[in-house]
């Protein structure tokens, strides 16, 4: 028994219409949209919903202004569903009803945030991506990488909150959902998976000085590293304004493009993440820069020079043509 991964995410906003545009932008499938709620889906079926901030039945939020709300996680059965129902009965703000047509259970996590679990909705899908030739492995025969002209994200990979108690707030998701823990920086931040196998982190909690709470950012799975700059470039040429990329996790090893969002935190592209398993060993890391990143664009790239932000365009001569 295991989670298996992120279902559905529900911001709150303020501004809808620009939320909207925005998470079109980004790739996402618009399925419905009502005066107070916009629902989008990646291409597995995992679901962002964009409420308005007075939408009634909204979970309490952990800070002020727009920011996410839930998150729900999936499961395989109905019978995993029972025995965490059975796991989180004496937790603050249990819940167990029936929402959108299926079961639904949850709680309320030390954070404030209201965690949720479902028999998961996603679908299976088989998806061609760009191979890797490296010295030893060769797979691309014959067949040039990939060029996206914008990203259309698999599913919502992984959440990043600020904790006031990091390791309360790991023990909780370790104890009551079996997460186990990746890596970490030692009192400071908790990376943790949903099962033992599976990518790096669907999960990381970060503690700061101030005691903060809140959202950091949301993390979109993307096919490969190609996909992360095509989607990043389209994303740029909309308009939207990058905090930091492309870059890359050292801790991860995942490359990342991040970007400021109206809903609320930060939203990132990511690929290649590593895998682990049982036996991988958690390792602890002190946090600095190029621990979070190998290498970064501070600003982003422009969509239409694609050169970095205020560089000069090209010119049309050889990068190797000396004047």
């Amino acid at each position: 028994m295991s989670i298996l991964g992120i279902d559905q995410i529900t911001y709150a906003a303020d501004d809808l219409p620009t939320c909207r545009r925005f998470f079109s932008d980004w790739g996402l499938a618009l399925k419905s949209e009502t005066a107070d709620e916009l629902i989008f889906e990646c291409l597995n079926g995992c679901r962002v919903v964009v409420a308005a901030m007075d939408r009634p039945g909204l979970p309490p939020a952990m800070e002020e202004g727009p920011t996410l709300r839930e998150v729900v996680w999936g499961v395989e059965s109905d019978a995993d569903l029972a025995r965490y129902a059975a796991a989180i009965a004496d937790e603050p703000g249990f819940v167990d009803a029936e929402a959108e047509g299926a079961r639904r259970i949850g709680c309320t996590d030390p954070n404030g945030l209201a965690v949720r679990l479902q028999v998961s909705r996603k679908r299976s899908i088989d998806l061609e991506c760009g191979a890797m030739n490296t010295w030893n492995a060769k797979p691309r025969i014959n067949q040039a990488a990939p060029v996206y002209e914008r990203a259309t994200p698999i599913e919502v990979g992984h959440v990043v909150f600020f904790v006031a108690d990091v390791k309360a707030t790991a023990e909780f998701y370790a104890h009551r959902f079996g997460f186990v823990g990746s890596d970490s920086y030692p009192d400071r931040g908790a990376f943790l998976r949903c099962a033992p196998e599976g990518g790096h982190h669907d999960l990381f909690l970060l503690q700061l000085p101030s005691g903060k709470r809140g959202l950091n950012h949301v993390a979109f799975t993307v096919r490969d590293i190609h996909e992360v700059f095509g989607g990043g470039l389209h994303f740029s040429r909309c308009g939207w304004e990058t905090q930091l990329g492309p870059g890359r996790h050292p801790i991860s090893s995942a490359y990342f493009w991040y970007f400021k969002n109206p809903a609320g935190g930060l939203i990132e592209y990511y690929a290649d993440e590593d895998q682990l398993t049982a036996e991988w060993q958690p390792r602890e890391f002190e946090p600095g820069p190029t621990v979070f990143a190998e290498w970064a664009v501070d600003g982003g790239l422009d969509g239409n020079t694609r050169r970095q932000k205020n560089a000069e365009g090209p010119q049309g001569k050889f990068l190797t043509e000396k004047k």
